[in-house]
């Protein structure tokens, strides 16, 4: 091996942290309810507190965005990008993480690695396995802060991905 570099993995589990408690739900059981609505205990529990209808749940895991790799790259790059995955990196970030630019670069690997992975389209388990730790932390109070702006994860999806692509692709 010329460099010594180890290989980065993918996320194996989601930690959910909610104020001093947090529960770990396996990235694998999380994409087996988003494909067939199955799920385990632990994610039943997890779920029946989101108060949301599995079904609701499932149609955010699972839908899809079509995103070319270089129009994703301008995109986490740019000025808009750097101001969502500031505000992201709050929410959603390596463990340990001390600083945003570390969670920044992990989310700019998982973007471009979910893209990989679901072959030029993104969703959010394609996402949360792109992303460059065994471990995502989920932090429910932050994610809170920001859900009370807009209405559902749907909307904030729609607005986060095709209000800034739109501008991307037509420059």
């Amino acid at each position: 091996m010329l460099f010594n570099v180890s290989k980065a993995n993918s996320a194996e589990e989601i930690k959910i942290v909610y104020s001093i408690f947090s529960r770990t739900i396996k990235v694998n059981s999380l994409k087996t309810f988003a494909e067939k609505g199955d799920s385990t205990k632990k994610l039943r529990r997890i779920l029946k507190a989101t108060r949301s209808p599995d079904q609701e749940i499932r149609s955010v895991l699972n839908k899809d965005f079509e995103v070319p790799i270089t129009i994703a790259s301008k995109l986490v790059y740019s000025e808009i990008g750097n101001v969502f995955l500031t505000r992201l990196s709050s929410i959603i970030h390596p463990p340990r993480a001390n600083d945003e630019r570390t969670g920044m670069l992990a989310l700019r690997a998982s973007v471009i690695q979910g893209i990989h992975i679901g072959n030029g389209k993104i969703n959010l388990i394609n996402f949360f396995e792109g992303y460059p730790t065994k471990t995502v932390i989920l932090d429910v109070n932050a994610l809170s802060k920001v859900m009370n702006k807009v209405e559902s994860i749907s909307e904030l999806l729609d607005f986060f991905t095709n209000s800034p692509l739109e501008k991307i692709k037509t420059n």
